[in-house]
């Protein structure tokens, strides 16, 4: 098995602000600013604003981040499978693939993705691979075939993320739906897909 990259943190105190100071393995080292983990729905609503970018970028409207325990958003992400033609560009895979050369496993356990719709079948496994131990997400798979219909950009599975975690040797917390910013999310869709 192949080992990741350790990361260590210190904490200092800049003025009234708390950083963290975090240094992978590979002796890059970078400071984020330690906040006090907030609402799932402030989370979801970062990702939201992550896919309205995605769109106006010219690929589907998803968008996800990666939070760590601490409720610092490491990494922000928007689909790119249109601008970068690649099948496996949605946010929820290249984020975890961003993640995972950046930190090691038992760091990304306790780190939670933020998605504004279900993780699809791909994504989860992506998500399950990459060994992040939450993922909350704003619109169920359900909701979201209802927007794109039979629209060829995202043929949807019938198949919940909760399903294919199922599957695994993994305990991952599956959080979502979260019913009162699905018109939100939706509205990112709207005249989007053909359907």
């Amino acid at each position: 098995m192949r080992k990741r990259k350790e990361v260590s943190k210190t904490n200092f105190i800049y003025g009234k602000a708390k950083y963290a100071f975090l240094c992978l393995k590979n002796k890059k080292c970078f400071s984020v600013r330690v906040m006090s983990y907030k609402s799932h729905e402030y989370y979801l609503k970062k990702a939201i604003e992550v896919s309205k970018r995605s769109r106006e970028h010219g690929n589907t409207p998803f968008g996800a981040i990666l939070v760590d325990q601490e409720g610092n958003i490491l990494l922000e992400q928007e689909n790119v499978e249109i601008t970068d033609k690649k099948c496996t560009g949605h946010a929820e895979t290249q984020v975890v693939e961003r993640a995972s050369v950046l930190y090691d496993k038992e760091f990304l356990w306790n780190c939670t993705l933020y998605t504004t719709a279900e993780p699809c079948a791909m994504c989860s496994g992506a998500i399950y691979w990459g060994n992040i131990g939450r993922v909350v997400y704003g619109m169920s798979e359900v909701d979201l075939l209802e927007l794109t219909g039979d629209d060829p950009q995202n043929p949807t599975f019938s198949l919940t993320c909760r399903e294919v975690f199922k599957r695994g040797q993994k305990k991952i917390e599956v959080i979502g739906p979260f019913p009162e910013l699905v018109e939100e999310i939706a509205q990112v869709h709207r005249d989007y897909w053909k359907k």
